[in-house]
């Protein structure tokens, strides 16, 4: 599982002039089952995303295609984790750690 975490790099206008493209973004990435949840920093200086896939290449491939990436106004931290327990309903991201 991965914690995607974007930190703006340009004037809020320029985010928001790119807004709509990123959000087409992440409905296709939520579609494509790599996304769990996303929202605004507080305060509002980027975003977060809660991601699955099958390896960070695939993620960081993913993250690539942000139209924020594409326009420029931001940069990702990607954290990659071992989820060995979550909340009911959640089940099925649990992992085992490496042995």
């Amino acid at each position: 599982m991965f914690v995607l975490e974007v930190t703006y790099t340009a004037p809020i206008e320029r985010v928001e002039a790119a807004l709509p493209d990123h959000i087409a973004w992440l409905e296709k990435q939520y579609a494509a089952g790599y996304f769990l949840a996303s929202g605004r920093k507080v305060p509002r200086d980027g975003g977060i995303m809660l991601a699955v896939a099958p390896d960070r290449a695939t993620i960081e491939a993913v993250a690539a295609t942000d139209p924020f990436v594409t326009a420029d106004v931001c940069e990702y931290r990607i954290t990659e984790f071992v989820p060995t327990q979550t909340a009911q309903g959640l089940e099925q991201y649990r992992e085992q750690p490496p042995a």
